[in-house]
């Protein structure tokens, strides 16, 4: 992810209102953030638990979307929709935003699970396990790459509508 400044970010947001973004928390550290170790910005408003952000380059855009996080935590061992890792060590959340434009005002709404604390960069940096001889484990964390930003572009792109 190229780097973002907080101007930016805040213009980016496709489904909210000024109010929403005016109120919005920046995550911690903004300022110190390794975008190279990042495929999209997302984190969980810290003055609003149940309030997310993501923030993500799309077709050389900054798009930004409000989430809004489920009350309920997801009871069975779910796999994050975006990272796909088998392996999780954390939690995983569904998480609801607001569409674009007319169809969000008049209720319209999408969701997906995705990793509570939106660590699907590093879980699909892990290099993965051998899976058999001769397996390119290299390869392979470049291609969770590529289609992690492919899943958080089109959750975005269904978001705008």
């Amino acid at each position: 992810m190229r780097p973002i400044d907080e101007r930016t970010l805040r213009a980016s947001f496709i489904n909210a209102s000024r109010k929403e973004v005016s109120d919005l928390t920046l995550p911690a550290g903004f300022a110190d953030l390794d975008f190279e170790k990042l495929d999209y910005l997302g984190w969980v408003d810290p003055k609003l638990p149940r309030r997310s952000y993501v923030v993500a380059w799309v077709d050389d855009v900054v798009t930004g979307v409000f989430l809004q996080r489920a009350e309920q935590r997801v009871i069975s061992r779910a796999q994050c929709s975006w990272c796909e890792d088998v392996t999780l060590r954390h939690d995983v959340q569904l998480y609801v935003a607001r569409k674009a434009g007319p169809a969000g005002r008049k209720g319209d709404s999408i969701g997906n699970l995705v990793c509570a604390e939106f660590g699907c960069s590093q879980n699909v940096r892990m290099l993965p396990p051998l899976a058999y001889d001769g397996y390119d484990r290299e390869l392979a964390r470049e291609m969770r790459i590529v289609k992690l930003q492919e899943h958080v572009s089109a959750f975005i792109a269904a978001v705008k509508g």
